[in-house]
């Protein structure tokens, strides 16, 4: 590692990291989703074809992403209120994050068919 760098490469650098990607990807889904929502008002046939247009496999792998994003960083923001407030929390702070790794990997699992499921019809039917 080259001197005088801040960059660790550790636990604590990997979930800043992830944190900061899935809070803009969450962000850039709020503004589509209140430029989609807004379209109703000035033309409700357009809305509906946009609309029509996200009931595809693609746009539903999608969701199943932002299910990901919002979910780890839900589970992530926790944990940086832990380590925040919590006295022992920067000596945890790495075994917190696997923990939040491993709860949403669970997590994720069992949302795989509820979300997909119009995807896995589509592809096996």
């Amino acid at each position: 590692m080259p001197a005088g760098t801040l960059y660790r490469g550790r636990e604590g650098m990997w979930s800043w990291v992830a944190h900061r990607v899935t809070g803009v990807l969450i962000f850039f889904f709020l503004f589509a989703h209140v430029l989609d929502t807004a379209l109703v008002r000035v033309s409700p046939q357009a809305y509906n074809s946009v609309i029509a247009t996200y009931k595809t496999p693609l746009v539903n792998l999608m969701e199943y992403g932002l299910t990901a994003a919002i979910l780890f960083h839900a589970l992530n923001g926790l944990r940086v209120i832990a380590v925040d407030f919590w006295a022992k929390g920067p000596k945890y702070q790495a075994q917190m994050l696997w923990t939040v790794v491993s709860v949403w990997v669970v997590l994720m699992a069992f949302a795989f068919y509820p979300v997909l499921q119009a995807t896995l019809q589509w592809l096996f039917k």
